[in-house]
């Protein structure tokens, strides 16, 4: 270590280097999870918006009499109420939407009913894959309990009991969704076991299913959707087929 004069002033110079840090260590204190979850959000895009401005320049709206503009005006402020999330009454919908479009509400309701009894009967094909997971989770928790705790050998032995049944649950997976495609819906991301995919035998890789309560769920089913949500999708599509063939 020397020191060296700078105008008024000392600076002290060193040879001395900062170590590096194993992140492969167990004893590093980090919740890899997390990281990873935050590592997957993207910045926010209002596809929806996007969409409809495209549809907008491929079909244009012709001039609207007094009655469309009136009726698109009200259905302007119920999509901006129901956006906001409050409570627009049926009442409301019923003036302005047309028999067919308030129909539509109930319909695509209903659907959104037999899908949400669909997934209370789980395929017995998933809960193999499901219990295996758990088993993993169940170990890697104790795992980063005893690194916590300072105890890294047996952490270490724990975090091998994972990584072996992370391995194990890899492999139910690749087999069931050999044997039925169909079942990829029931997950909470897309699966891909190409070389470089997302998917590997890892506590924060595997997928998880889209009934699970785990806190590394994505996503819940990308076909539910909430009542609110329903009349908003039936009343923007209103506001678009005004004055559009």
């Amino acid at each position: 270590m020397r020191v060296r004069k700078i105008g008024k002033s000392y600076k002290v110079v060193t040879n001395y280097k900062m170590p590096r840090v194993n992140h492969c260590s167990y004893k590093v204190f980090s919740n890899p999870i997390r990281e990873w979850n935050d590592s997957q959000k993207e910045p926010f895009v209002d596809f929806r918006k996007l969409l409809q401005e495209r549809l907008e320049k491929t079909n244009p709206r012709r001039k609207l009499v007094k009655r469309e503009t009136t009726k698109l005006a009200k259905l302007e402020g119920i999509a901006e109420k129901l956006k906001r999330g409050e409570s627009v009454q049926n009442r409301q919908l019923q003036t302005w939407l047309s028999e067919d479009e308030y129909a539509q509400v109930d319909i695509e309701w209903q659907e959104q009913l037999e899908i949400r009894e669909e997934l209370k009967d789980k395929p017995s094909e998933l809960k193999r894959y499901e219990e295996k997971l758990k088993q993993a989770t169940f170990y890697y928790n104790r795992a980063e309990g005893y690194s916590s705790k300072g105890k890294h050998t047996t952490a270490k032995r724990f975090y091998s009991k994972s990584e072996s049944l992370c391995e194990d649950s890899l492999e139910i997976l690749q087999e069931i969704l050999h044997y039925d495609s169909t079942l990829r819906v029931w997950f909470d991301r897309d699966i891909s076991f190409e070389v470089g995919g997302d998917s590997s035998a890892d506590i924060v890789s595997l997928p998880r299913l889209v009934t699970s309560r785990s806190h590394e769920k994505l996503s819940d089913d990308r076909r539910l959707t909430s009542k609110q949500s329903v009349k908003l999708t039936v009343v923007e599509r209103a506001i678009y087929n005004i004055g559009r063939e």
